[in-house]
């Protein structure tokens, strides 16, 4: 089998056209600056889509988490309970505040936050009040157990849905169950603006603070006045053009992505392996990533440092570094599964909260003793697919047998 001549990619940008006609108005009218018709149909757009009142375009999903975080008024040294299993720019906005977070592991049923896990942790911190909760790979996590919990404590739920815009829980669209709540238009998502992103909320003050904060925290007066700390946060009207041509391709592309989703799913029937996982019954994704996961009994060894990794080649099992490295010679991108926060160099000395109660496990031994540790353990065996909705049947097909092929 020979390597693709064009590369076989994760998750690239898919483009129709429309696209170029809001950017080439932008060009034309000389709103070429943070303020623009795109701009504010792109707001309009997002709100009817999901359901919230006010939206606020920024240049990204990172730059709208840390206005979420200043928000919700996360000072110096207090603890916020976050996402383990997500990217870090669910978290660092948390650190920018100066906010210590404390990462809640994740559960197998939709690799997101366990609510068993973050009622341990209200036990150990009560005086927590704002919780950060992603939605990994464009599946909602148990939305109604985590908004019990929080609302229990009298916490403020945070929502990173960056990977899952158009995906529902219970027929309610993510990004509407936080007070505050972030989407993303970063060049490999479901709709992208090549950057960008926003902050949705209900609340026309939060939403107003935000207009101001991400001007510069510019006065209303004659003058460039600035009373307190302000950011460049505000979205282009030239990407907020390219958003305003996706948008009307979003549910084309989640039904591209379940296809593929379906077909990895079919393709993978008999091996030892399982698709990431969602609750069929309430919620469903958006498929921007289609991820599997290798039984225990069919890894072979693998061995991860902190920048290599390395297998021992086994017949009938394999692991993602070895099927990460087959794609990669037949020209196809994957990627693993987010390294969980609590595993990173720079986080490793944060609170790490199980659903046992156990706290931080010994790095690799996962739940062996007894130690539950969810989410390095589907660091460990998992791995994202291509998952590219302009991948065509026949070049998916091509990979699932390059997988297939590792298990021999």
């Amino acid at each position: 089998m020979e390597p693709f001549k064009e590369k076989i990619w994760l998750s690239s940008p898919t483009m129709h056209g429309e696209e170029l006609i809001y950017m080439q108005e932008a060009y034309e009218k000389n709103w070429m600056s943070t303020v623009g018709e795109n701009i504010n149909e792109v707001e309009r757009l997002a709100c009817e889509k999901v359901g919230c009142r006010y939206a606020v375009a920024l240049s990204a999903g990172t730059a709208a988490l840390h206005m979420a975080v200043k928000l919700a008024g996360v000072q110096p040294g207090e603890k916020v309970f976050c996402s383990d299993l997500t990217f870090d720019a669910t978290v660092n906005p948390v650190v920018y505040e100066g906010g210590v977070p404390v990462f809640i592991d994740t559960e197998y049923d939709t690799w997101n936050m366990d609510p068993i896990a973050l009622e341990k942790a209200f036990e150990l911190y009560p005086e927590v009040r704002v919780v950060v909760v992603a939605h990994l790979y464009g599946t909602p996590g148990k939305v109604d157990e985590i908004r019990t919990i929080c609302e229990r404590h009298m916490a403020i739920i945070i929502e990173d849905a960056a990977e899952s815009l158009g995906a529902t829980y219970k027929g309610k669209q993510t990004g509407t169950f936080g007070t505050y709540n972030c989407i993303s238009f970063n060049g490999n998502k479901i709709i992208t603006g090549s950057s960008g992103g926003m902050l949705l909320t209900d609340d026309i003050a939060a939403a107003n603070k935000v207009r101001k904060w991400s001007t510069q925290a510019r006065e209303n007066a004659p003058w460039y006045q600035h009373e307190e700390l302000g950011y460049n946060y505000r979205m282009s009207n030239v990407i907020a053009g390219v958003v305003r041509g996706q948008f009307p391709y979003l549910e084309e592309h989640i039904a591209q992505k379940k296809a593929i989703y379906e077909r990895y799913k079919e393709g993978f029937k008999d091996l030892p392996v399982q698709m990431n996982p969602f609750d069929v019954a309430n919620s469903e994704p958006n498929f921007w990533l289609s991820c599997l996961i290798i039984n225990p009994e069919a890894m072979c060894r693998q061995i991860r440092g902190e920048q290599e990794a390395l297998f021992i080649s086994e017949s009938g099992k394999s692991c993602p570094t070895e099927i990460l490295e087959t794609l990669a010679k037949y020209n196809a991108e994957g990627r693993p599964i987010w390294k969980p926060m609590h595993m990173q160099p720079m986080y490793r000395n944060h609170a790490f909260i199980t659903v046992d109660g156990s706290g931080r496990c010994r790095t690799n031994a996962y739940i062996a003793g007894g130690c539950v540790d969810v989410g390095a353990d589907i660091f460990n065996r998992g791995l994202c697919l291509p998952s590219d909705n302009k991948m065509t049947p026949e070049q998916q097909d091509i990979v699932i047998e390059i997988v297939r092929g590792c298990f021999g």
